[in-house]
């Protein structure tokens, strides 16, 4: 349970630095500049802690794909960016997909089998 606790820290974190990338102006606001890099730096390690746990190539999708998706509202609602109909599509579309991640087993808990090919045929090692 933790680690999805992770995940969706590292979520918070990556849109915050986002949004401080933003508010920095270039790197010409020291604040928020700072801000920007302890926000990634947290977000890095957050994200490391459920990649502990649950697939990484889930946990990257869901990552990117949620923080995408908050950082796009967060522009249209605080820094007044465009929000057309055809953002707000592809953004349902990302949903679906974060959702259809979740729905298709792709967080489940447990040890990751990567499988090798030996002359015998195929052999299944798994990673503690």
């Amino acid at each position: 349970m933790w680690h999805a606790g992770f995940l969706v820290a590292a979520i918070g974190l990556e849109v915050a630095g986002t949004a401080c990338m933003k508010l920095s102006h270039g790197f010409e606001r020291l604040v928020p500049s700072a801000l920007m890099l302890v926000f990634y730096v947290l977000s890095l390690g957050a994200l490391t802690m459920a990649v502990e746990k649950f697939p990484v190539g889930a946990v990257y999708a869901i990552w990117s794909g949620v923080g995408t998706a908050l950082t796009c509202v967060i522009g249209a609602v605080l820094f007044r960016e465009p929000l057309s109909m055809a953002k707000v599509a592809c953004l349902a579309l990302i949903i679906v997909g974060v959702v259809g991640l979740h729905v298709s087993g792709g967080l489940e808990e447990g040890r990751v089998a990567l499988s090798s090919a030996s002359a015998e045929g195929a052999e299944t090692d798994e990673l503690p």
